[in-house]
């Protein structure tokens, strides 16, 4: 599901209406309807309910028009609030006024403070609060009569339904630049929007609804502009194809993982469970030799590698060409290798050696911090790197706070000046391509805020890269697959309670989850 921006949104609307044949009043109509529709399936018995629709003079206002007819033929007791002078309205919004009317409809223009003081008491007595104030096309912020509009609506403690995007945010960015509307729930028309699906904008919108008005989705996919994709269900099963009956384990995957030091030991045992419970057929931890029993300990169905290591008992840099001439498709290295020089110096070695794909985690991407230009892939060798906001930071020069207001921005920037897939970890994981596209991750809860769950991740990801041998589709599944886990375990164990061996508990079970409706290929 592509999300799209202001630019966007509004060539897929004119190449509907100019080479689709769909006419803009049409396309309004059936916003204005789908909406209503939205608000039955939420709210139930809605002629007992009193509404309030505030209109902008846009087709956002036009959107509200429609609505308006819509509930009044639903017997709803329907109140119209326009912001501004009628006579500002332009084409398909203004003949839905005039339609809004002539059915004797009582659309209320409010002018000024004045204006509003007079009928905000009806206003926010509402049962349902309508927004549909500004739409795409808003550039904000917003200021005078509508900022106190805002402040009222916002403090009514009523839900409230925003049309396409709530008033006040921009649709090119996540960033709330100004007052904006809190809704109940968001009626995304067409396509979602940005301000919907990251943080820190998403939450003003409540629950996210899209609504099909019309606009094909063939259009909605050749638009021009950056990509940005939402992660769903039906996208992501059609990555899990189902096994041969004559398969064997070499099929799906030699995974290496280079893990593990003193008092770590646990981030390499779980990266590697987590790579068996995502269906790698061969799974070897390279660790620090006299930390080799104890990974090994851990663990019934991985093998082990021993490895040169430190004073610190941690890997050295001797270990690289051992490393180098092990049989994987696969590598992954980060979980608790710490952060001693020779360490550092052996990840640098395999970002500018290995001959199959890597996965850099954790300490692998501090090795690179204040040198980032090293970080970067080869023709031929994919790499992917998982940081969590922090080691984004470092790796920047950026402050956490920076990454996190631009989430989106940062990882795009990265993934495409290094050529590597970056997975920015955190509420609404992100993917990045050096492609350009993006991918923004919806399952998942704070619960996953626990040590190890980034390990799960990693040995997800290696797993997927082997059986998959495609860098974006492994990154989007095991993303998505590792946020599903996470819910299912939430739902058992709670937010509070949850561990990441929890999270690997429920991989099978979001698996079966995901691919419910394949069936296995028969002759």
């Amino acid at each position: 599901m592509r999300v799209l921006n202001t630019a966007q949104m509004r060539e897929a609307d004119q190449r509907t209406i100019d080479d689709i044949g769909i006419p803009a009043v049409v396309l309004m109509e059936n916003a204005g309807r789908q909406i209503v529709a939205a608000m039955e399936s939420s709210f139930g018995d809605l002629p007992t309910s009193r509404v309030a629709i505030l209109c902008g003079r846009g087709n956002n206002g036009g959107d509200g028009l429609v609505m308006a007819r819509a509930l009044r033929e639903r017997h709803v007791d329907v109140g119209v609030y326009l912001l501004g002078p009628a006579n500002g309205m332009k084409g398909a919004a203004a003949s839905n006024l005039s339609a809004a009317r002539h059915l004797g409809i009582d659309v209320v223009e409010i002018a000024d403070a004045q204006a509003w003081e007079l009928h905000s008491t009806d206003v926010v007595g509402s049962d349902i609060i309508v927004d549909a104030m500004f739409g795409t096309g808003f550039r904000g912020p917003i200021d005078g009569l509508c900022e106190t509009v805002f402040a009222d609506v916002n403090g009514a403690s009523k839900p409230v339904i925003a049309v396409d995007v709530p008033s006040g945010l921009s649709c090119d960015t996540h960033v709330v630049t100004g007052p904006a509307i809190r809704a109940t729930i968001t009626v995304a028309l067409g396509a979602p929007k940005i301000p919907l699906v990251l943080p820190p904008a998403e939450n003003f919108a409540g629950n996210l609804i899209i609504a099909e008005i019309g606009i094909p989705q063939s259009v909605i996919n050749d638009v021009g502009g950056p990509w940005l994709e939402l992660l769903t269900k039906e996208s992501m099963r059609a990555l899990v194809e189902p096994r041969a009956s004559d398969s064997h384990k070499g099929d799906y995957g030699r995974v290496l993982i280079v893990a593990g030091s003193r008092g770590k030991t646990g981030a390499a045992s779980l990266s590697a469970e987590s790579a068996l419970r995502s269906g790698a057929g061969l799974v070897t931890v390279a660790t620090p030799g006299s930390m080799q029993n104890v990974v090994a300990s851990l663990g019934s169905e991985y093998m082990t590698e021993w490895c040169e290591e430190t004073s610190d008992a941690t890997l050295a840099f001797e270990a690289l060409d051992r490393i180098l001439d092990f049989d994987a498709d696969v590598i992954a290295i980060g979980p608790g290798i710490g952060r001693h020089p020779s360490t550092a110096a052996l990840v640098q070695g395999l970002v500018e050696r290995s001959g199959v794909p890597l996965i850099l985690d954790a300490d692998a991407l501090n090795a690179f911090v204040g040198e980032p230009e090293r970080l970067a892939g080869r023709d031929g060798v994919d790499i992917i790197i998982t940081p969590h906001p922090g080691e984004m930071a470092r790796l920047t020069g950026l402050t956490i706070e920076q990454v996190q207001a631009e989430r989106l921005e940062v990882a795009r920037n990265f993934a495409a000046t290094h050529h590597v897939h970056v997975v920015l970890k955190g509420h609404r994981t992100i993917i990045a391509t050096p492609e350009g596209h993006a991918f923004v991750n919806l399952t998942g809860n704070p619960g996953m805020a626990t040590g190890g769950a980034g390990d799960v991740l990693t040995g997800m990801i290696a797993a997927w890269f082997g059986q998959l041998l495609d860098a974006e589709a492994a990154c989007k599944l095991a993303v998505y697959l590792h946020g599903l886990a996470g819910d299912l375990a939430e739902a058992d164990e709670g937010e509070v309670a949850m561990t990441a061996t929890d999270i690997i508990a429920r991989l099978g079970d979001a698996v079966i989850d995901l691919v419910a409706r394949k069936k296995r290929p028969t002759a």
